[in-house]
């Protein structure tokens, strides 16, 4: 090689041009999540919204994550289409378990060579999963890092703001004995413990894309993107008090709901009152999981988790069915007992 040539920066491995037909691939996605508070769009430096005039003490709620190994499989089974709702859901559902309606989202997309109909793929998953959240994409960050990532990998991180008004941040304070504890189903195992479920496929090495629940795959059901919960809970909000909610993330079922309790309560779970899924059912036949790890690892089934007064359970129900959601009762708030863990799944 002349060491005098004149190089470029595509010569290093990174591709403006590509990065700059991503733009505008994902403009007419980004373009349908838009909301009035948004003052600028997507391709400057930075994102503009301001808070609507609605809120009195408007209060800004923030939340953070990634994908997780989930992508691991996304790479392996070449679907690139459900991460981004993941990336999305996984940030918009913890501000709403605050009480927050998300505002705007914003996401980083991480490569060592940039794959435009990959990309393009992942950033309009991401756009769906704002679109349904009633959130606004209004910006991101695209960087492409030869030698950092294997080829054909990337990685996702990404951030949402939501607004609620002060006087109605749910905290879980007012929870107390005899409040009843909703299940909202999952659509899977949504964006946790794929560490495990990784494992698991590798000690069972199954034929991922044979006929597994209904007409679906193993495929399908393991990449099912996490369930956006924020219509529907939003909605709930203005009918009637909600005590406290737990998106049922990393930790399980076990470890997030205590997140929301007082400290002399305990939520007493009943795992007869809902249907582990099978895709469950297989994770814990095959990786020989004992129950409780169960619980702890995954959502089995239980995506979020809402309490209420036993006064208001019926109506709460009632109307998350109405909106879509599977639901049940699946639990009751009781004095806590000594230092016992505060959740009990039984």
């Amino acid at each position: 090689m002349n060491q005098n040539a004149s190089l470029s920066y595509r010569d290093a491995g990174v591709d403006i041009d590509a990065g700059d037909q991503l733009v505008e691939n994902i403009k007419p996605f980004a373009k349908r999540t838009m909301r009035p508070e948004v003052l600028s769009g997507i391709g400057g430096f930075g994102g503009l919204v301001e808070i609507s005039k609605k809120y009195k003490e408007p209060v800004l709620v923030s939340g953070t994550d990634g994908v997780g190994t989930k992508l691991k499989l996304a790479f392996e089974l070449n679907r690139h289409d459900t991460v981004g709702i993941d990336l999305v859901a996984m940030s918009v559902n913890d501000i709403l378990v605050q009480g927050a309606e998300p505002l705007f989202f914003l996401d980083y997309f991480a490569c060592g060579k940039l794959d435009v109909p990959a990309a393009t793929e992942v950033i309009k998953g991401i756009a769906y999963g704002c679109e349904q959240s009633g959130c606004a994409l209004i910006g991101g960050e695209t960087a492409e890092m030869p030698g950092m990532y294997p080829v054909g990998e990337y990685d996702l991180a990404g951030f949402a703001v939501g607004v609620v008004e002060k006087s109605k941040i749910i905290t879980g304070d007012t929870i107390v004995p005899s409040d009843v504890v909703l299940g909202l189903a999952s659509n899977g195992a949504h964006s946790n413990g794929y560490s495990l479920v990784r494992k698991i496929i590798a000690r069972s090495n199954p034929d991922l894309n044979a006929p597994f629940d209904g007409e679906r795959s193993l495929a399908d059901c393991i990449m099912a993107p996490t369930r956006l919960y924020v219509k529907p809970l939003l909605a709930l909000m203005q009918s009637l008090t909600i005590k406290g909610m737990a998106h049922i993330t990393g930790g399980g079922i076990t470890e997030n709901v205590p997140r929301v309790l007082p400290a002399n309560v305990v939520a007493d779970i009943d795992s007869t009152t809902w249907q582990m899924p099978k895709l469950f059912r297989w994770l814990q036949a095959g990786g020989n999981v004992e129950a409780q790890e169960m619980y702890r690892t995954f959502n089995c089934g239980i995506g979020m988790v809402v309490v209420v007064a036993a006064a208001d359970a019926d109506a709460a129900v009632s109307q998350l069915q109405a909106a879509g959601e599977t639901v049940s009762k699946i639990g009751v708030i009781r004095a806590r007992v000594e230092e016992e863990h505060q959740t009990q799944v039984r």
